[in-house]
């Protein structure tokens, strides 16, 4: 990802980056196609009735995951309580997607490698809500 060179490089920053912000947006973007791919392969399973609340959860936290990176890759002005809003909302969406996902993992990979993803921004989101919140 290229996150950091180019919030580095916006004018608004002069060279300065929050790093725990910069994983952030990358982790999201990540489960966001981690999330629609899960949800793709669980149409494929012969079982896809039983999967209906998987898919329903990886599409919400995928779509969620890409607005909560767009808007915390916005650098002109500020509009913190929304992004730190994202930052929890996005946070929840991932331990509830993640927590269904295991529920599945031991018959399907591509749900444990979604759970695993999940957990991961969802770690980065309270990271940098920590970090944001340190800062205002």
């Amino acid at each position: 990802m290229h996150a950091q060179e180019m919030i580095r490089t916006h004018p608004q920053m002069h060279g300065k980056v929050d790093a725990a912000l910069i994983r952030c947006i990358e982790e999201c973007y990540d489960c966001a196609q981690i999330c629609t791919s899960c949800a793709d392969a669980c149409l494929g399973e012969s079982m896809v009735a039983e999967l209906r609340q998987c898919i329903r959860l990886d599409l919400d936290c995928a779509d969620i995951c890409v607005t909560t990176g767009t808007v915390a890759t916005r650098r002109t002005g500020t509009n913190d309580e929304v992004l730190n809003r994202l930052l929890d909302a996005c946070a929840t969406a991932c331990r509830v997607c993640a927590e269904e996902c295991e529920r599945h993992a031991s018959k399907h990979e591509h749900c444990r490698v979604c759970a695993e993803a999940c957990r991961r921004c969802d770690k980065a989101c309270r990271e940098a809500m920590r970090a944001f919140g340190a800062k205002h």
